[in-house]
């Protein structure tokens, strides 16, 4: 097993995610308060697992980008009229 495999199914704290994503800890809770990270409780404290948030994060970047191209098209379009 390569440490790919061993970190994918790694269980993670809001400081582990934090240095993950490379945001502050703070940005981490005011994400789980929107509902805008998949993540789950134990006790009062929360965890994310590495293969959610590598989910979680792709559909983001993908929306991102699809977001951006259809303002780019949109504006190449006024630009036409």
């Amino acid at each position: 097993m390569d440490r790919f495999d061993e970190m994918k199914d790694k269980v993670l704290t809001v400081q582990e995610v934090s240095t993950y994503l490379r945001v502050h800890p703070s940005t981490i809770y005011r994400m789980l308060k929107k509902n805008l990270l998949p993540a789950f409780r134990v006790g009062s404290d929360w965890r994310f697992t590495v293969e959610a948030i590598d989910k979680w994060r792709a559909s983001v970047e993908s929306g991102v980008r699809a977001a951006a191209s259809t303002t780019a098209e949109s504006a190449q379009s006024d630009a036409r009229e």
